[in-house]
């Protein structure tokens, strides 16, 4: 047998062995579907979604986590969560979960590392912001769940996309961590025709809850939420925002007061209440505990006045920037950092089938907060001249 001979019957035998040990639940990954076929995957040695997380990895989308702020952003502090390290820690509790449970890890890992690749610079303050100039400019509400898949899609590789799978994509679009469920159970009846009527509804009305297609996006889900509820707590807790016995005290009393003790607690409970079942919840003690901390965390932390005081500064940045790149993109000014950042190369199927807004949005929504910083910087703030002598 040829090397390439030995790799594909190696790569055969992982599909078989997924057969025996996965779950009746479980989506193996020959049960991939690509938008468009291609022969190399199957003849390879890597497994389907596999071939995603390794995608997703190399993308420039990926790269751009590294300064991207989870909650707490504009705040010079090492320790705090950045969104690079929130993906990982998503990734990791959910392979911890789908392990028990007998799912595909490889899938599992793929979602979880991309779920948040569309996330704007300044967290949810900056996907609010864009999203309010989005629909001044006439393009529906901006969700960071769809810009994930738009930019893996029709952004990456300068307008090729990646060609990701089906169940990948689906499981990005649909992790809403931020929603609350106790229980989830999987849309499976879907396509990518349906993903674009789905994309659309949610585009339309940003509050209209989608349901992963597999049990694994589910488990992502899930662990979206589990991975930063206790880790937004200790970070307010280190900037002073609130002390530990402020929690309230029936979320400690069933979930803990220490991330490590949340995360445990909800794991186990998870598990333990969706072994061997077409379905994950969380018992309904747990889950009313979970319930109530998201809404402590919303009214103590996300709302705080010390964390919003920079917002009315950031959201005149949003609106400023959008501007001057429009009339970049109008006067057709090439020295623009849209044009020799963005658009030179960018496949020409992109340039005319976008609008110049849906440009800007795209490209202001790939940032990192200090790209977005010294864009602001260069751009806005009044040059000062020396004064002659």
């Amino acid at each position: 047998m040829s090397k390439s001979e030995v790799l594909k019957a190696i790569r055969d035998g992982l599909d078989e062995e997924e057969g025996r040990r996965l779950s009746t639940w479980a989506c193996p990954s020959r049960e991939a579907v690509r938008r468009l076929p291609e022969e190399s995957i199957r003849l390879g040695h890597r497994q389907e979604f596999a071939l995603d997380t390794d995608r997703i990895l190399h993308s420039l989308a990926y790269s751009r986590y590294i300064d991207k702020t989870q909650v707490f952003y504009l705040i010079k502090n090492d320790h705090i969560t950045h969104r690079v390290l929130h993906v990982q820690l998503v990734s990791k509790i959910a392979r911890t979960i789908g392990r028990l449970l007998r799912l595909n890890e490889d899938l599992i890992e793929a979602i979880a590392l991309a779920h948040d690749i569309g996330h704007t610079p300044f967290g949810h303050d900056g996907e609010r912001f864009l999203s309010e100039l989005s629909q001044r400019y006439g393009l529906g509400a901006f969700v960071h769940n769809i810009q994930s898949v738009r930019f893996l899609e029709k952004i990456e590789r300068k307008g090729k996309g990646w060609n990701l799978t089906l169940q990948v994509l689906d499981g990005i679009l649909c992790h809403d961590g931020e929603l609350h469920s106790e229980a989830l159970n999987p849309d499976r009846d879907k396509d990518f025709d349906r993903m674009a009527e789905e994309i659309d509804r949610k585009s339309s009305d940003p509050g209209f809850e989608l349901w992963p297609m597999t049990l694994e996006g589910c488990v992502v889900r899930m662990a979206d939420t589990i991975s930063y509820i206790g880790r937004d707590i200790e970070d307010a807790i280190r900037l002073g925002l609130i002390s530990r016995r402020d929690i309230p005290a029936r979320c400690r009393e069933i979930l803990g007061d220490t991330n490590g003790t949340i995360v445990y607690t909800l794991v186990e409970d998870l598990v333990g209440n969706s072994l061997d079942r077409s379905f994950v919840r969380f018992s309904p003690d747990v889950g009313d505990a979970l319930r109530r901390l998201k809404t402590f965390n919303h009214e103590r932390i996300y709302m705080s006045a010390r964390v919003k005081r920079q917002t009315p500064k950031i959201r005149l940045m949003f609106e400023l920037l959008f501007k001057k790149y429009m009339k970049d993109l109008d006067f057709g000014a090439e020295d623009s950092e849209i044009f020799r950042g963005f658009l030179d190369g960018m496949a020409s199927c992109y340039r005319d089938e976008t609008p110049s807004a849906a440009i800007v949005r795209d490209f202001i929504a790939g940032m990192t907060d200090d790209y977005f910083l010294d864009q602001c910087h260069a751009h806005l703030v009044p040059a000062i001249e020396p004064m002659m002598r």
